[in-house]
């Protein structure tokens, strides 16, 4: 069945009748236009619809293979001319300024007080926080090596936490060192 839109009148060529007979033609053509196989089916199908609007205008069907390359081509120079609007090449990556390193002999003084701070621990609670937190063990694998319960190994964590916190030496490092970094 033709529409008024496909169809002169009986007799000439009708869109859906060259598409049929000129799409593998024109198809090749697109492809040569871009390296994707999906991206020339679509250039081919915007440049078809392109013609199918201007079907009743044109006045030579002779012509319509040429008229289907240029619509072709101008189509994918206005994809090209949009995509350099939203791509940018650079020399350089765009990434976030890294942060300042840390200074080593900083962490090295913070360091060397946290352990100052863990051999004024009693030696029950000193074994627990190394357990748990250098030597990064469960609250009941700790119990288990020291034969304890997790509730004892709970508490005197909670407790050595507790001194650890209110050494002076330790609070006087850590808050020299947050300084440097905020500076």
């Amino acid at each position: 069945m033709t529409t008024p839109r496909t169809a002169r009148t009986a007799g000439t060529l009708t869109f859906t009748s060259y598409v049929q007979a000129r799409g593998p033609v024109l198809l090749r053509a697109a492809r040569s236009l871009t390296a994707n196989p999906s991206d020339a089916e679509d250039l081919l199908q915007t440049a078809l619809t392109k013609t199918y609007l201007a079907w009743e205008r044109i006045q030579d069907h002779r012509a319509l293979d040429g008229y289907v390359r240029r619509a072709l081509l101008n189509t994918r120079t206005s994809q090209w001319r949009k995509r350099r609007v939203e791509e940018f090449a650079t020399d350089e990556l765009p990434e976030p300024d890294p942060l300042p390193a840390p200074d080593p002999a900083e962490q090295e003084a913070v360091r060397d007080a946290m352990w100052r701070a863990i051999m004024k621990l009693p030696a029950r609670q000193r074994a627990m926080v190394v357990l748990r937190y250098y030597e990064d063990l469960s609250e009941a694998s700790t119990a288990e090596v020291l034969g304890v319960s997790v509730g004892t190994v709970k508490s005197a964590v909670s407790r050595a936490l507790a001194k650890l916190r209110e050494d002076q030496e330790l609070a006087q490092v850590a808050r020299h060192d947050s300084q440097v970094m905020a500076a």
